[in-house]
């Protein structure tokens, strides 16, 4: 069933109601109300800022054509590549649509516990999963929603079974939902060509028989987010998110933009974290994170975990933050050049150094296994989170992130300018102790901190070895001696004792 006004509304009352109710002894003393000034009073949990690093899959009938992120809606652009390769290989998207790939999405190799292991090996202490995208699949046993992979594609509750194993495995559980922007990213279906053989028969997202799928009244070629989406789309919405957050109780919920649809967002949000609040007896656990993006929704600093998608900031934020980004594309693409282990890693210290966690995307094939390519980089970064994650996990940013360039101006889609040297130097603190990452071996085979001209330093040790390392306090820093090869992959770490 729908929500209703009259229903949203018993809804909202019941939400501002429960704000009356006392806290438990020991608990939180906060109920949120949906206004974004109670909101804002949220806390990101200790579990989140010691985590640090985790992992994300992207999975869903995308993955089929193996031709990476948006391909539901490309396919109905003519001249892309995306549509190009749908022509030659499926036929006319107003013949073979959207709806026709969803069945060839099988999952038949998808084992969502051996895939866990990596991860948790890896040094993931949280995972997410992809509860939907734009092309509006639930990937769950959706109670609103008959396109969904309980029904259609693997007939599996994809999302149950994700959550199943992260917490067998010891990981904390999240889902990331992309439905918000779907009213106006699939109003491309309903168009045609411009030229050609078939110039002005529409595609099939134009068939009633499928509005379910591909929505009402949004036949237009651009994508304005949030913007100009009929109340009808929005009450949708939260039906379907709070579905998702009541049947799996996450312990993260992912907006792929600000926080969408007004009221809408603001009770759904604010049942997210009293939910978790009451099922917890009273401590808040919960992380919600999205993007303070102008796409037409809302974002006020302190009411949630900021995400940068593809970026890095510039500095250390007091408040906790997260970079989303992805090995490759967001979904499988095939013959695409991933990030090395080491970019990966360097991104990974460069992000927590500055009060952040690191979201990565391993994009799942439509059968449900990663390539070689993707475990090797999950193995190499197991190697290096074993011997260095003492200096990653738990830790907390020094009074500076780091030495080297800052990287670009903070905010989305800044990954590909930075480039990182022997020059970058990043600290972490934790227990009194401060560790220094070297992103880069120094050709000289010294290091020379210039963070720290003065102080009480007793020992300098490498983490990849634990052997003990010459240093002098010089006036424009404290000078290091390397061992004569390098030693380790990707970047190195330095316990620092008597510097806090």
């Amino acid at each position: 069933m729908r929500l209703n006004r009259r229903a949203f509304a018993g809804f909202a009352g019941a939400a501002a109601a429960s704000s009356l109710l006392p806290a438990r002894a020991g608990a939180s003393d906060i109920t949120f109300a949906p206004e974004l000034d109670s909101l804002k009073a949220y806390c990101a949990p200790d579990w989140f800022r010691d985590a640090k690093l985790g992992f994300w899959a992207c999975w869903g009938p995308e993955a089929v054509p193996e031709m990476g992120d948006w391909y539901a809606r490309n396919m109905y652009i003519q001249g892309h590549r995306q549509y190009e390769d749908h022509l030659k290989r499926y036929g006319h998207p107003s013949k073979f649509g959207y709806k026709d790939l969803v069945p060839l999405w099988q999952g038949e190799n998808w084992n969502p516990d051996r895939l866990m292991s990596l991860y948790k090996k890896a040094g993931a202490k949280y995972f997410c999963a992809i509860a939907q995208h734009h092309d509006n699949i639930d990937c769950w046993n959706s109670r609103f929603h008959r396109w969904n992979s309980f029904k259609m594609g693997p007939r599996r509750d994809v999302i149950g079974e994700w959550r199943d194993a992260a917490r067998k495995h010891g990981l904390r559980f999240g889902v990331t939902e992309h439905l918000g922007a779907s009213w106006n990213w699939f109003g491309v279906s309903k168009l045609s060509d411009a030229a050609g053989p078939l110039a002005g028969v529409r595609y099939d997202g134009a068939n009633p028989k499928f509005d379910d799928l591909y929505h009402i009244g949004n036949a237009h070629p651009d994508c304005p987010w949030y913007r100009n989406t009929p109340e009808s789309f929005q009450m949708e919405w939260f039906n379907r998110i709070k579905d998702l957050v009541d049947s799996y109780q996450p312990d993260l919920l992912y907006s792929d933009g600000s926080l969408p649809f007004g009221r809408y967002g603001r009770e759904l949000l604010a049942h997210f974290y009293n939910s978790n609040i009451q099922r917890l007896g009273g401590r808040l656990e919960a992380v919600y994170n999205c993007k303070n993006n102008d796409d037409g929704g809302q974002f006020a600093e302190g009411m949630c975990v900021q995400d940068v998608e593809r970026g890095i900031q510039d500095g250390i934020n007091p408040l906790p933050w997260q970079t989303d980004t992805c090995v490759g594309d967001w979904y499988y693409k095939r013959d695409i050049q991933y990030k090395t282990p080491t970019t990966v890693i360097q991104m990974l210290i460069d992000i927590v150094s500055k009060n952040g966690n690191l979201l990565l995307n391993f994009p799942v094939r439509a059968d449900g296994t990663l390539d070689s390519r993707e475990e090797e980089i999950l193995a190499n970064i197991a190697d290096w989170t074993a011997i260095n994650g003492e200096a990653i996990y738990g830790t907390r940013p020094w009074r500076v992130y780091g030495e080297g360039s800052a990287g670009p101006s903070s905010g989305n889609f800044n990954e590909d300018k930075i480039r990182y040297t022997s020059e970058d130097i990043r600290f972490t603190t934790k227990d009194g102790q401060l560790f220094a990452f070297a992103l880069a071996w120094p050709v000289s085979g010294k290091l020379l901190i210039r963070s720290i001209t003065s102080g009480q330093v007793h020992s300098v040790r490498m983490l990849q070895t634990g052997a003990v390392l010459k240093w002098e306090q010089q006036p424009e820093g404290l000078s290091i001696q390397l061992p004569a090869q390098k030693v380790g992959e990707h970047a190195f770490g330095l316990r620092i004792e008597g510097v806090s």
